[in-house]
């Protein structure tokens, strides 16, 4: 039997359904985790429970010992401008401890990016591995991201085997924070009226799992796969999750101005709580950008493949159905 698989961030979205893959191929499995994670994504699956933290080196080269393969999926995710300084100590530093572990014991490492850390490209010309990086938003989470690629590439120079993957906005089953699938949520409450304008990169978070354990064994050191899908328009996603969700449709895209004085809100609202709220200036600045790639390289060289968008919100909101994240409609 091959040594197992750690995984980090296996109790978010996409780390879960990477755990739930390699266990259904037969893998042994190792997850650090730290104290406070909420125990529900791990129950009843049978892995090596770790407990730590990616913030400390120790937990992370004890984690790392006697395994066949990294895949680093932890991260923290808030899209906005505030907790920079959070963001780095996790998203930077953390991925740097994994690294060098990784790199110390001589495994593979999969670090998991996202496509906010790529150029930008349009709906005529999707942007791929290979587009130039244009300026970042002033978005701590992609800043962070696109900074911990700088920590792996620099250290594939010092011999590791590492591979970058960067993900779409994945929704799926499985998402018990939630983390994506917030926006689906948010408008089967009825409360999106207007989408932002602008396109994104959709894709399944079942499909992402299936091109890293793919990465695992066919990918080439040093290289970039994106993992997205359709690219399509808020609106158009908008209306799909309203559909599915039975919720009221969102009447049109909103414009620049009035984006611009929604962010202008959110910050306002930032200062005066001291938390920030999902719609801020900092998001809409990424929600602005054509996110729309390019998964070439991924389906040529890993064989990614990914499902109809509309079969993942189904699946999605069923998730979410049965595992108590939507209030049962009142029997009048």
């Amino acid at each position: 039997m091959m040594p197992p698989v750690l995984v980090t961030g296996a109790t978010g979205l996409l780390g879960n359904n990477v755990v739930r893959q390699l266990l259904d191929r037969g893998h042994l499995v190792r997850v650090l985790v730290r104290e406070s994670s909420d125990p529900r994504p791990l129950a009843g699956l049978d892995v090596e429970i770790v407990r730590g933290d990616i913030r400390d080196a120790d937990n992370v080269r004890d984690a790392c010992n006697h395994t066949s393969c990294v895949i680093h999926s932890a991260a923290y995710v808030q899209v906005g401008r505030s907790r920079l300084d959070l963001h780095r100590a996790v998203n930077i530093e953390g991925s740097r401890n994994v690294v060098e572990a990784a790199r110390m014991a001589r495994v593979r490492m999969i670090h998991v990016s996202s496509v906010d850390a790529l150029g930008i490209g349009s709906i005529s010309e999707p942007a791929d591995e290979d587009t130039p990086l244009a300026k970042p938003v002033p978005c701590a989470y992609a800043i962070t991201k696109r900074e911990a690629e700088q920590v792996v590439l620099q250290a594939v120079h010092r011999g590791l085997d590492g591979v970058i993957v960067n993900p779409g906005f994945m929704l799926g089953p499985w998402d018990w924070r939630p983390s994506s699938g917030q926006m689906l949520l948010e408008v089967a409450k009825g409360r999106a009226i207007l989408a932002p304008r602008g396109w994104f990169s959709v894709c399944d978070v079942r499909d992402v799992a299936s091109g890293i354990l793919a990465a695992m064994e066919r990918a080439q050191t040093g290289r970039r796969y994106i993992m997205a899908g359709e690219s399509i328009t808020y609106l158009k996603a908008w209306r799909l999750f309203a559909e599915v969700s039975g919720a009221r449709r969102p009447w049109a895209s909103v414009g620049p101005v009035s984006l611009w004085f929604a962010g202008m809100a959110g910050d306002l609202r930032t200062r005066l709580t001291g938390r920030e709220p999902y719609v801020n200036s900092g998001a809409i600045a990424l929600a602005r950008k054509p996110k729309c790639y390019c998964s070439r390289r991924a389906e040529t060289e890993l064989g990614y493949r990914t499902r109809p968008f509309r079969n993942t919100v189904q699946d999605a909101w069923s998730w979410f159905q049965e595992n108590g994240f939507v209030r049962p409609s009142p029997i009048l």
